[in-house]
């Protein structure tokens, strides 16, 4: 399991006093480069190999709403590694609180198409291996 955190700024408040929906998504999208730099997937890897991980599907959950200066932190597990992707969750918490979890389904990419991931970074992926929540794999209903 690999954690970030943040702290909501003033500019990510819309108009109802709450955390902006695109600033989930940028959280999470932080949080998941946190978890490619732990992996062996950082810049020094994208710059020696030109592979780079890609989101090719992402479902966000929002489930409270998170106001101005909240400290947030972000737990991101790893609930499946295959030999080109990898699927992934974070969960986003704000005093203890669960107030959003986003799913996705990443592709390791070189030269535009998906390649296998070398096997240091199947073993440090593996490594962050958590279990499946039950809200994992849900379709929007």
């Amino acid at each position: 399991m690999a954690e970030y955190r943040n702290r909501v700024r003033p500019e990510w408040i819309d108009y109802n006093g709450h955390l902006s929906e695109p600033y989930y998504v940028l959280v999470f999208g932080d949080a998941t480069t946190a978890l490619m730099d732990v992996a062996g997937l950082g810049p020094g890897y994208r710059e020696r190999t030109g592979a780079s991980l890609y989101t090719v599907e992402a479902h966000v959950r929002y489930l409270r709403e998170v106001g101005p200066g909240a400290e947030l932190v972000v737990t991101t597990s790893v609930l499946s590694v295959g030999a080109k992707k990898v699927r992934i969750c974070h969960e986003l918490r704000v005093d203890g609180e669960l107030a959003a979890t986003e799913e996705l389904l990443c592709l390791h990419v070189s030269g535009g198409r998906a390649t296998p991931f070398p096997d240091e970074v199947v073993a440090a992926l593996n490594a962050r291996l958590g279990p499946v929540p039950d809200y994992a794999g849900r379709a929007i209903a």
